[in-house]
């Protein structure tokens, strides 16, 4: 009988000293609202402020009602706010609720450096839940939602294939994002922030195939209580692996074919990934918007009356028809996935708000007429927020548009005053126009505010 001496490297929880998530976990803990350069910190103003009007204008949807209904079962002890109403829960039920409310009209920002996540939903939604325990000021908020950024999407980076796997990311990393600004909000040192991680992590879920659902958005609310029970377990010495991420079994390389794990503290301290954070004038699928863009451009120039168009042809980055190709949606969940519904609204509406993606709309008879004229091809030479698009009338006339980079993305960002008329319209129907008013003026000297649960309470009913 023959035998091999195993080694530390066959085992599967075996350590590889590599350090990747004691690194990170060390930077993150000691991390400062002084750290932050100036885009960062106003990067941090124009998420806040996005998110908490993203959460606003969800704030009644019929998905809501029924996940209140539950959670008040499971715990209404009054701990912490659902925004837009007078209800209090339990900090995991609040940030549950807060986190689905934020991405469920898929409206909130979307990082695309090297991953596709909606950071702010699962992080904000955690911190809010976590900040009416104790006195947290603005920059102690601005700092812990700068750390999840760092975390999340570092993580993310590490695992190239995790998307293509058909994870879904904002569950998912959101998840190690929500864990790492919970950890950070509490002030947790360098070992306690190693085990929120790898507590945050182990909790981490979220599939692609619940696209156009209700669960979709169920995952950001999970991933914020995933983060506030990873904080707060790990604060009473609750412990995790060391190596989460880069371990044998960990995130990198079993949620992605391709390990990376390098990446998670390639430029730290010199890169912040929350200054490169995107924000959506469109309330669906972000690969969408070089679409919409384009189509919107496309009926401003040709001026054809929808009854006298042949077809729509788009033509984008692979990536959009593999998320959104939904062609025949029924409810107005499922068509925030439509390529075909949103170039059809995008031309007939010269808008994709919150208003073209309701039932009614997915249903409307002149939607469901242009988006039968509406063809797609893809091309892989074009960016991911680039697209091309091209009306042929029924007289045979063209008209084309190319768009290099589609609004709201880094290369081509909403502008503050965006930002805030965005914040005003979806956040005024649930709580007035002057208190939002005041939440803006509270958000854009967020570093000024002593307690954020001033803020907190103006978001709510």
């Amino acid at each position: 009988m023959s035998s091999q001496l195993a080694t530390k490297a066959d085992y599967g929880a075996a350590p590889l000293d590599l350090g990747v998530t004691k690194a990170l976990a060390s930077f993150l803990s000691s991390m400062s609202y002084e750290d932050l350069p100036v885009v960062a910190a106003h990067q941090a103003r124009r998420g806040i402020l996005d998110w908490i009007g993203c959460a606003l204008a969800a704030h009644r949807h019929p998905t809501m009602e029924k996940l209140l209904a539950v959670l008040q079962e499971l715990n209404d002890a009054p701990r912490a706010r659902v925004l837009g109403r007078e209800t209090k829960l339990g900090l995991l039920e609040a940030a549950t609720a807060n986190g689905q409310m934020g991405h469920l009209l898929d409206f909130d920002d979307t990082h695309m450096g090297g991953v596709v996540l909606h950071t702010s939903s699962p992080v904000l939604a955690a911190l809010f839940a976590l900040a009416e325990r104790g006195t947290y000021g603005g920059r102690d908020l601005m700092t812990a939602y700068a750390a999840g950024f760092e975390a999340g999407v570092r993580c993310g980076q590490s695992a190239p294939g995790h998307h293509d796997g058909g994870w879904h990311l904002t569950g998912t990393l959101g998840s190690v994002a929500a864990g790492a600004a919970a950890a950070r909000l509490l002030g947790l040192d360098a070992q306690q922030m190693t085990h929120a991680l790898g507590i945050a992590a182990t909790q981490a879920a979220g599939m692609q195939q619940n696209r156009g659902t209700m669960c979709k958005s169920l995952h950001a609310g999970k991933a914020a209580a995933n983060g506030v029970l990873a904080a707060l377990l790990a604060q009473r010495g609750f412990d995790s692996s060391d190596e989460i991420i880069e371990g044998k079994r960990g995130f990198c390389r079993i949620y992605s074919h391709v390990a990376a794990p390098e990446l998670v503290l390639d430029q730290i301290g010199e890169r912040w990934e929350i200054a490169r954070n995107g924000h959506k004038p469109y309330a669906c699928g972000v690969v969408l918007h070089p679409a919409i863009d384009a189509v919107i451009a496309l009926r401003r120039q040709a001026m054809v009356d929808a009854r006298d168009i042949a077809s729509i042809e788009v033509i984008v980055h692979p990536l959009a028809v593999k998320i959104t190709g939904v062609v025949e949606p029924k409810t107005g969940l499922q068509s925030k996935f439509s390529i075909y519904h949103s170039a059809a609204v995008a031309y007939l509406d010269e808008d994709a708000g919150i208003a073209q993606y309701t039932n009614e709309r997915a249903l409307a008879p002149d939607v469901v007429e242009l988006r039968r004229k509406v063809q797609v091809s893809t091309d892989a030479t074009l960016r991911k927020d680039e697209a091309r698009a091209r009306v042929t009338a029924l007289n045979g006339a063209t008209h084309d548009v190319h768009l290099p980079h589609a609004s709201g993305t880094v290369m081509n960002p909403m502008s503050d005053a965006a930002i805030e008329t965005k914040f005003l319209a979806n956040a005024t129907p649930a709580i007035g126009l002057q208190r939002a008013k005041h939440i803006v003026d509270l958000v854009w000297r967020l570093e000024e505010v002593t307690d954020v649960r001033s803020l907190i309470e103006a978001c709510a009913s």
